[in-house]
């Protein structure tokens, strides 16, 4: 399966993508306050996303009570260039009152390990350190 994005350049350090789908997203080297993703910010967010999908997903296939969860993804760049992450670290905070640890991990194992293509694309260059967090409330 093939996927194309094009990516056009709208002056200064800013490019518009369109994915597949048609939607479109901005990159912007330049100025992070400005409304791009910096390309490898857009790296991190991709893993957090990917294994967001699997997750979500799994949770509702399993029928688990969970109110609410996220993913944090925190990235080390190497010091010579050209620069990549060598490290990063996956959180994953679920909330709720009725959590159940054990399938939770499992469900995030078989995301990591089965499921999420971008994180067997980290793997390939960076150390993932994972942690799970359950904030019962």
């Amino acid at each position: 399966m093939k996927n194309k994005v094009t990516t056009s350049w709208q002056g200064d350090m800013q490019f518009e993508s369109e994915n597949p789908g048609g939607q479109l997203f901005i990159n912007d080297g330049q100025d992070p306050t400005k409304e791009g993703y910096r390309p490898k910010a857009l790296m991190l967010a991709s893993l957090g996303g990917c294994t967001g999908l699997d997750v979500a997903s799994l949770i509702k296939k399993m029928r688990l009570d969970v109110d609410t969860f996220n993913v944090e993804v925190e990235g080390e760049l190497t010091e010579e260039h050209p620069k990549y992450y060598h490290k990063v670290w996956v959180n994953y905070n679920f909330y709720g009152p009725n959590l159940h640890e054990e399938k939770l991990k499992k469900v995030v194992d078989l995301s990591l390990e089965k499921y999420c293509g971008v994180t067997a694309m980290f793997e390939k260059f960076a150390d993932l350190e994972i942690a799970i967090n359950y904030h019962k409330n």
